[in-house]
């Protein structure tokens, strides 16, 4: 990715180009596919960030017993890779009694790839925390294990505590930044970020970036002030109450600077 030239503060020009810095989506039916289409754009995807295991010997120095925990809180898929991972790696046998407050269905279902659902103690929440408290508040008596990597996003501890729930997060996994530097001489017209941790990496990576006319979206408020704080522009920001959806912030953003 290369510097740019500094250019005036208001961006001109069409997109033309993206990149999102996530992976690519599994479905062929993911919005930024029909806004690919329909706008005849050039669309990337790259992670800027990636999982990196912690290990049962670091692990243990958080001086967590798993086996002590009746009740484990997912709230991504990669949790629930590293949680099992770790479980065998370190030999802890997992009572079947054991209760698995997910955040979503779609997290909860992928259990399965290590547990048989059937007869198993599973709550589905619907995308928020808060969702999962009124099957949570009924173990309020007990702390409830928080798989998470090292940079947990929002502020579910206070959240919980809030209710009179305990949270005790268990580091598990750790973000870290990807190896960009085969994007050195390629440019994009616009750069999607979705974490403030992809911001850390455009930095660590090319750590004399100048934003110029590349324009830039995030996704969430942490994102946002990430963006900031680095001295970037801020040129498509979502959710917010009109456009709740990125692709819906970014076909808005397409349509004005294309009249």
């Amino acid at each position: 990715m290369p510097e740019n030239p500094e250019l005036p503060s208001v961006p001109v020009g069409k997109i033309k180009s993206i990149l999102f810095s996530q992976p690519k989506p599994e479905s062929e039916k993911s919005p930024f596919y029909e806004l690919a289409k329909k706008y005849n754009l050039k669309v990337d995807f790259r992670p800027f960030i990636q999982v990196a295991p912690v290990e049962g010997k670091d692990f243990r120095k958080q001086k967590l017993n798993i086996s002590e925990f009746k009740s484990v809180i997912f709230n991504s898929r990669n949790a629930i890779d590293h949680f099992f991972r770790l479980c065998d790696e370190m030999r802890v046998e997992v009572s079947p009694e054991t209760r698995y407050f997910c955040i979503s269905e779609n997290v909860g279902v992928y259990i399965q790839k290590y547990i048989t659902l059937r007869k198993r103690k599973i709550y589905f929440g619907q995308g928020k925390l808060q969702s999962l408290f009124s099957a949570m508040v009924r173990f309020k008596s007990e702390p409830f294990m928080l798989p998470c990597s090292d940079v947990m996003e929002g502020d579910w501890i206070h959240e919980a505590a809030a209710v009179g729930l305990d949270l005790r997060p268990a580091v598990m996994f750790r973000t870290v930044s990807s190896d960009l530097s085969d994007l050195t001489d390629i440019k994009y017209d616009l750069l999607v970020f979705f974490s403030p941790s992809g911001i850390k990496s455009l930095f660590e990576n090319f750590p004399d970036f100048i934003q110029g006319n590349t324009r830039i979206g995030g996704f969430g408020a942490r994102t946002h002030a990430a963006i900031l704080e680095h001295g970037l522009r801020l040129d498509i920001a979502a959710p917010n109450p009109e456009f709740p959806s990125m692709s819906m912030a970014i076909e808005d953003y397409i349509k004005k600077v294309s009249r």
